[in-house]
């Protein structure tokens, strides 16, 4: 009798397994929303890209949503309050890290409030330049960004960005001012390159590609410690007139924490299946992207180590929001 009483409890576990469990393995059912707080730019170009080929691998749809503003903390909180049913992904850079070190009262803890799914890409930067600007060295940009503090204007896709802390961080290291301008997404400040409105600023190469032709911007250096295979003849700001400088981020997909580990293990695997495909591999070298990818406890440990990167770097720039 004792034998057929454990017989009946194994055979009832099915039913008795938690819903979180269930749903785990039903994952996913329907459609998926990635979040991505920066319209145009890197962020919208990596996370478009990838999550295309994901939505054709799990069968089910996937709809973007941009949610722009506040350097990306916006979107974030959007996500951070989501159900951690995996149905709703963020893709954001590594801004999402430097916030915490930015502003002082965020609805959500950048750490604690997210699993991080995987990095998509390396995000690097290039120096460009409005062509009035009486430049075309870094070398010369250094010298007339000293003769006038202040007075040439950069913009970036929002305080705290990639963007702005890799134009503030050649301040710091090159000795010069210039005043940071934001703008709500990196495409309206490469915008204001090109139209005058600004003189300079760090772009990715999705901000950066429609300019390059009839001479609306200027491209002076790379912000990576090589030079990128898209563009051989850019030097590196550390060979045209910085030594030792090198910034450069990730861009990344995150899930709202409490969200079951099975999920956040397939979302890992979809994405690490999108990379590898021909096709995603095609159109990020058409955008000048390189793959990154890790696994959810890679990236934990990663972006522990940036925050603390991060930290040193705000407090060493004295970069603000504005």
């Amino acid at each position: 009798m004792r034998l057929d009483l454990r017989l009946l409890f194994l055979s009832a576990l099915p039913a008795l397994m938690s819903p979180c469990l269930a749903h785990a393995q039903a994952y996913p059912s329907k459609l998926i929303r990635v979040v991505i707080p920066w319209p145009g730019g890197s962020n919208d170009a990596a996370g478009r890209i990838v999550f295309q080929r994901v939505a054709e691998s799990i069968g089910q749809p996937v709809v973007i949503e941009n949610r722009a503003g506040a350097s990306g903390t916006i979107g974030a909180g959007y996500v951070a309050k989501s159900p951690p049913d995996g149905y709703t992904v963020m893709v954001t850079s590594a801004s999402h890290i430097s916030n915490a070190h930015l502003y002082k009262n965020l609805p959500f803890d950048a750490l604690n409030d997210f699993i991080g799914i995987t990095p998509l890409t390396v995000q690097t930067g290039i120096l460009i330049v409005h062509p009035s600007l009486p430049v075309k060295t870094v070398r010369e940009l250094i010298a007339l960004a000293k003769a006038k503090p202040n007075q040439i204007l950069y913009g970036s896709s929002g305080s705290g960005s990639y963007l702005h802390l890799a134009m503030a961080h050649f301040n710091v290291m090159s000795g010069t001012r210039m005043t940071h301008v934001p703008y709500k997404g990196g495409d309206a400040a490469g915008i204001g390159v090109a139209g005058g409105e600004l003189q300079a600023m760090v772009a990715s190469m999705p901000i950066v590609r429609p300019h390059m032709s009839g001479n609306r911007i200027r491209v002076l250096a790379v912000t990576s410690e090589a030079r990128m295979k898209q563009l051989p003849d850019v030097p590196t700001l550390a060979e045209a007139g910085v030594p030792g400088y090198e910034f450069t981020a990730w861009v990344a997909a995150f899930a709202p924490a409490g969200t079951n580990r099975a999920i956040v293990d397939r979302l890992s695997a979809e994405i690490k299946k999108a990379l590898d495909h021909p096709d995603v591999i095609a159109k990020f070298d058409n955008v000048a992207f390189e793959q990154l990818f890790m696994t959810p406890d890679q990236f934990a440990v990663r972006l522990k180590s940036d925050s603390d990167k991060y930290a040193k770097l705000i407090a060493l720039t004295g970069a603000k929001v504005d």
